[in-house]
């Protein structure tokens, strides 16, 4: 069975939180937010191992009852979001020759991930893509380059008028310049599944170039490859505004009593 690891970049502040206590620590039904998303990853077979990429002041991780499971490993991380996975990722790289295959990254926030959409993005490591990786294959062919969770954009898209060069932004109300055509975009969601190399290498190479990485799939965009959409739930939402929390603990309650019945 092919060798995966979880890789979860932990180390913001979750200033968009208006709390003084980074996001991924607030609380949803008697468990920190981060407990519930390693629990989603570990509860999986194919997951036997979970990196944690925390910011070097955080004393808070270690003090939950999660961070002694022995499959749980945390290295520090970096200022930016690319920075921490990068830093995961050097670490895997220096395990050889145990390094892993392949890395899933999720976001310390989505504490609401179903078993059946992680079921759908790990098939795409069937026999034959795991094959032409491990042997340097096509990566140009989107079977072999990995994918992401994503949901279709349901809303109507409007494009903000860009503020005139010289006035200032805050005397000028946010006004509509145009209507985005919805069709074929996609809400980027996490996890994200690349061969632990090949998203090293991409994500290198864009942070050298100072390009604009937002997420695991724009490294490798960037790079010219095209990783595969896999069609995941709307509720596996990330928790950025205090508002999310009732929505994450809504969600989480019906994950559940789904899991009961």
């Amino acid at each position: 069975m092919t060798e995966i690891v979880a890789l979860i970049p932990a180390a913001g502040i979750g200033s968009r939180m208006k709390s003084e206590c980074p996001k991924q620590y607030l609380s949803i039904a008697e468990k920190t937010i981060i407990e519930h998303t390693l629990s989603a990853l570990l509860e999986h077979p194919r997951i036997q191992q979970a990196i944690v990429v925390l910011h070097p002041a955080d004393r808070q991780f270690h003090q939950l009852p999660i961070a002694s499971d022995p499959r749980i490993t945390t290295v520090i991380g970096g200022d930016e979001r690319a920075d921490s996975v990068l830093a995961g990722l050097n670490y895997l790289a220096g395990l050889s020759p145990e390094c892993p295959n392949w890395v899933l990254v999720h976001d310390a926030a989505r504490p609401c991930l179903h078993r059946n959409d992680l079921d759908n993005l790990l098939q795409l490591l069937d026999e034959k893509s795991v094959s032409s990786v491990l042997n340097g294959g096509p990566f140009h062919d989107e079977r072999f380059c990995g994918g992401l969770l994503a949901a279709p954009v349901r809303d109507t898209m409007k494009r903000m008028m860009v503020v005139p060069s010289g006035r200032v932004a805050e005397t000028v109300p946010q006004a509509v310049d145009h209507t985005v055509d919805r069709s074929g975009l996609w809400h980027a969601l996490t996890p994200q599944l690349f061969p632990l190399q090949l998203l090293r290498d991409c994500l290198m190479k864009a942070l050298a170039e100072q390009a604009c990485i937002t997420d695991e799939s724009s490294a490798l965009e960037y790079c010219g490859y095209h990783p595969a959409l896999v069609s995941g739930r709307a509720d596996n939402i990330k928790v950025t505004q205090p508002e999310d929390l009732a929505l994450a603990e809504f969600y989480l309650s019906r994950k559940s009593k789904e899991r009961i019945l």
